[in-house]
């Protein structure tokens, strides 16, 4: 049911009058959102002991509390310490311990944002933050040093900045629109943004990241899916980490979308505690793909500030994936991923299943543990040195992307004349400099 006994409990706690329509109308999820301990523990009936209180209101005081009504319903009140909702909505005072190898920006987004707004990191794509709230705030966020720290939602004078920076920039076909959550903006200041993004004649395609489908389905109303119709193609990108979040009430939000023409994709973060297991990564993808999302990808959780209680080993992700590969349908498998530290973007981690290979020949092996060989061509003669005019493949030049080579495509192009890569402050390259000085 979209409105079970757990939910009417906390809405007559809430409200004396509780009524449906007020329970799935998100603004008034909103309104009603659970920031503080004491609110917490009224509405569900969990106690803390003093000094866990106390610690709890020392974490929340550098990381605020913000659940949804809906989402607070989802935790098992009879086992919260191991609930996955719980765990990733509620505070733990493991939060304010900070390692060495943490960093407030541990992806650089803030270094790589050439205006306020923008992070651009790889040649054809930006990201959008167009907001610094969620209707949530989940402890192992990547982003707390903003989201939660302000309540800001731009003005259209302050998003104006980046939409400049793309207009004046045409490399970039693809802009994320991200946050925070987009689409905690209004539907007439979505409308407005999309309809200046979109009239850009190099960007090909928006997307959105959101978490609205999990932590606040009621987001995803009629009225929103008619204006982002307007502006296909669309891609909308959400976060479910758990089998749990997947609700009657999730489901039908995910519905909408998908019945509106947006290809759904889902991003999860590997946790521990939360869902570091094959069992339970298996029944989630295979849950997303029934309801229309396409797994997308499976992070490792960032090297952000108070995250170490959340995050695995690698290895766990690679046996995470070696449960899926070759055991269920490839397009219910994520990638894998390290977003690397200090903003060198997302690195595709995978087992391996390349044992040799020698001038003609490849061995593999496969999910079973088969060895097997794979013949190379002995008559395959084509290099490629970027000639395209004189080239016979067929090729449109005016949709082509003829951006300059960089990292390791650069080396593998025989057009261009580089022959390593040389990171900075090599010092027996400075050897060299200094001795022809």
């Amino acid at each position: 049911m979209i409105y079970d006994e757990v939910q009417k409990a906390i809405a007559n706690k809430i409200d004396e009058e509780p009524k449906l329509s007020n329970w799935k109308n998100w603004k008034w999820q909103l309104k009603n959102s659970i920031k503080t301990l004491e609110q917490f523990e009224y509405l569900t009936g969990i106690h803390f002991k003093e000094k866990e209180r106390a610690d709890l209101k020392k974490t929340f005081d550098k990381f605020p509390l913000s659940i949804t009504p809906y989402y607070l319903s989802l935790i098992d009140k009879k086992n919260y310490r191991n609930d996955p909702v719980y765990k990733q909505a509620f505070g733990d005072p493991k939060e304010l311990i900070t390692l060495k190898s943490e960093f407030k920006d541990p992806l650089s987004e803030d270094r790589d944002s050439p205006v306020q707004g923008i992070t651009h990191r790889y040649p054809d794509r930006v990201l959008f933050h167009v907001s610094n709230i969620c209707s949530m705030y989940c402890r192992h966020c990547t982003r707390k040093r903003k989201v939660g720290d302000i309540d800001f939602i731009p003005s259209k004078k302050q998003l104006s900045a980046g939409i400049e920076y793309i207009k004046r920039t045409p490399q970039v076909r693809d802009v994320l629109l991200s946050g925070g959550d987009a689409l905690m903006l209004s539907n007439e200041m979505l409308d407005w943004l999309l309809s200046e993004v979109c009239s850009i004649p190099h960007v090909e395609v928006v997307r959105i990241g959101t978490r609205m489908p999990v932590v606040l389905p009621y987001r995803i109303t009629d009225e929103l899916v008619s204006i982002l119709k307007k502006y296909q193609p669309l891609w909308i990108n959400t976060h479910f980490n758990h089998p749990n979040e997947i609700t009657s009430s999730s489901k039908e939000a995910l519905a909408k979308l998908a019945d509106g023409g947006f290809p759904l994709g889902n991003q999860s973060v590997l946790l521990s505690g939360v869902n570091d297991c094959p069992k339970i990564m298996k029944i989630l993808v295979h849950k997303l793909v029934q309801n229309r999302v396409r797994p997308y990808y499976l992070y490792q959780c960032d090297l952000s500030e108070g995250l170490s209680h959340f995050r695995t080993p690698v290895g766990k992700g690679i046996e995470i994936m070696e449960s899926l590969v070759g055991h269920t349908s490839g397009f219910a498998r994520p990638t894998f991923v390290i977003d690397a530290p200090g903003g060198g973007g997302k690195i595709p981690i995978m087992p391996n299943y390349i044992i040799s290979w020698s001038t003609n020949k490849v061995v593999l092996r496969n999910y079973e543990g088969v060895i097997t060989t794979y013949k190379e061509p002995d008559n395959y003669k084509h290099t490629c040195d970027c000639d395209c005019e004189n080239c016979n493949l067929e090729i449109n030049m005016a949709e082509a992307d003829e951006s300059e080579a960089i990292g390791i495509e650069r080396l593998l192009s025989n057009a261009n004349e580089t022959i390593a890569l040389v990171p900075e402050n090599n010092k027996r390259i400075q050897r060299r400099n200094h001795k022809n000085v």
